[in-house]
């Protein structure tokens, strides 16, 4: 901590950020290598709705300032979603653990703290982890983020929203993936064909492109993620009952905190492409479902994109302009979106124009490529007294420069910082704490096990399966197709024992209204009810289907 007279310099960079109303603290103002305690750096709660962007090299603090904001957020009864990729983020769940290092640091910034957790959710995609399972219909996806997940290019995307198309008006649900490779290989077939003349066509070679692309995919095991019960992002917005945190440790004093909702993705982290999209189905399917409500005292939630350099790779031009479009009008249904990355680079120009807070972490010139990034990054942040692409090279772990948008939405002056430690452990929390959480949650009973109901795959099975009811050369036609309802099972076998678990657990719940109406399936059909009432359901920008709740 400084002892000597806050320079001028500093005093002007702490104007910019004397705040009225409730901020969060990210930590002082950093000057030749000294902090000014008397001169914090913040962010004020009610433009986190602006989005914002956390960069840097590897190894520079990116995960910890997260984690400081969350825990922030939360204290304050803003609900926040996290995205685990290397597993070092369920650490927000616990309090921290005292040192001298995290002493030093809180002294040197002037912060008073304190071990504390906040209340946590974990999940895991389609369960691969200790996690709640965060599953997806393939109807609820949508053409356009799956052809991002299948490497498709823009002829094939296309094809594969014909076929959406095509299901949503026939009323054969896509629920997991058997029924969407059922539906493509029935309309590359000679009846299929013919059904498809009025509103286009399927060639062959790419309906054999998308089932190998499918197939692959199964076979990575991502199978697991597509399938009901479908997960409701409403629980993302949930807030504790009443125990709130006071303003020290990050609280305003009044209502329950905000739950942190941590997706665990160590286990599909070498499938990036999926994970990415799934993230981005989470946002779209937020932005379906929430109303319109300006700009508020605080956010409805908070979402932390890590790694997003991942989502932007290789899209395609539909794809970007969709992810600009969710971005730009997200804001106003209360979400605040935070992209982490390595450099603003990464992120298109499109999308990096609506980020209007940012931190910086220390930047790597060792390369050409390095140099060039450093001087894009330089470029993009305001004019200062400050020689950006010297300090961007010095700063020390756990440092950053930091602009954000005033409470009047102007922004601040650049502010090279020293972060404030978070309260809440540095690390992850022990396996079989995080198991117990888990199997304490509400959520475990709701969407644990899988559910599988009678949907496209069994429909065009049992169609296959009644030549007598259609003339003679449909028939040849329809048989023709039971090569490939699906990849792995040709015929009608699978359908009669799928029917019968259904009719086995329907022949438990008979007669328990209270009990089939709290059931999970149950659940999930009413909010699917809309699709199947034989009309084309309504979509948004990245045609994820609108559902009911």
């Amino acid at each position: 901590m400084s002892s000597a007279p806050t320079p001028q310099a500093v005093r002007e960079i702490a104007d910019g950020y004397a705040f009225t109303g409730p901020a969060l603290d990210l930590g002082a103002v950093l000057l030749d290598g000294t902090a000014y305690p008397d001169a914090p750096v913040r962010i004020p709660l009610g433009v986190l709705n602006r989005h914002g962007l956390v960069a840097g090299a590897t190894g520079t603090g990116k995960t910890k300032t997260l984690q400081l904001i969350a825990e922030q957020l939360s204290g304050q009864g803003v609900p926040v979603f996290l995205a685990d990729i290397k597993g070092d983020v369920s650490g927000v769940a616990a309090p921290g653990t005292p040192s001298e290092r995290t002493a030093a640091r809180a002294a040197e910034v002037g912060q008073r703290w304190t071990a504390r957790g906040c209340p946590a959710e974990f999940y895991a995609l389609g369960g691969q982890g200790e996690g709640i399972p965060i599953r997806a219909t393939v109807t609820s996806f949508g053409p356009l983020l799956l052809s991002k997940v299948l490497d498709l290019n823009e002829t094939q995307e296309s094809s594969l929203s014909l076929v959406f198309h095509y299901a949503d008006g026939k009323g054969l649900e896509l629920y997991d993936l058997k029924d969407l490779t059922a539906v493509i290989a029935f309309l590359a077939s000679p009846e299929g064909k013919e059904e498809l003349r009025t509103i286009g066509g399927l060639s062959a070679a790419t309906a054999g492109v998308i089932l190998r692309a499918l197939t692959v995919l199964e076979n990575e095991g991502a199978g697991a993620f597509f399938g009901e019960p479908e997960f409701d992002t409403a629980e993302l917005l949930r807030t504790t009952p009443g125990d709130t945190a006071g303003p020290e440790e990050g609280g305003g004093g009044g209502g329950g905190r905000g739950v942190v909702s941590v997706l665990e993705l160590p286990a599909v982290q070498d499938r990036p492409r999926l994970f990415s999209t799934f993230l981005m189905w989470l946002l779209a399917d937020l932005y379906q479902e929430l109303p319109e409500v300006g700009d508020l005292d605080k956010p409805k939630l908070v979402f932390f994109f890590d790694e997003a350099h991942l989502l932007f790779k290789g899209a395609s031009k539909a794809f970007l302009e969709a992810i600009t479009q969710t971005v730009r009008l997200i804001r106003s249904k209360g979400v605040g979106i935070f992209f982490v990355t390595q450099t603003p680079r990464d992120v298109p120009s499109d999308v990096l124009a609506q980020l209007g807070n940012r931190v910086q972490h220390a930047l790597r010139a060792f390369t050409p490529d390095d140099a060039k990034a450093l001087k894009a990054t330089v470029s993009t942040f305001p004019r200062s007294s400050y020689d950006l692409g010297e300090v961007l090279t010095s700063l020390g772990t756990g440092e950053a420069v930091v602009t954000v948008l005033s409470e009047k939405g102007a922004p601040t002056p650049v502010a090279a910082t020293r972060l404030r430690a978070p309260q809440s452990l540095m690390g992850p929390i022990e396996a079989g704490a995080l198991r117990a959480a888990v199997d304490a949650s509400p959520l475990t009973a709701r969407y644990r096990d899988a559910v599988d109901r009678e949907s496209a795959y069994e429909k065009l099975a049992a169609r296959a399966a009644r030549p007598a009811a259609v003339p003679t050369d449909a028939a040849r036609s329809e048989g023709s197709s039971d090569a490939g309802p699906s990849e792995p099972g040709p015929g009608t076998e699978p359908a009669p024992a799928r029917r019968g678990s259904r009719a086995a657990r329907e022949e438990g719940a008979a007669g328990l209204l209270g009990a089939l109406l709290s059931n999970p399936t149950v659940k999930s059909f009413a909010r699917s009810a809309g699709r199947q009432l034989g009309q084309e359901i309504s979509r948004s920008l990245f045609g994820t289907s609108k559902r009911r709740r």
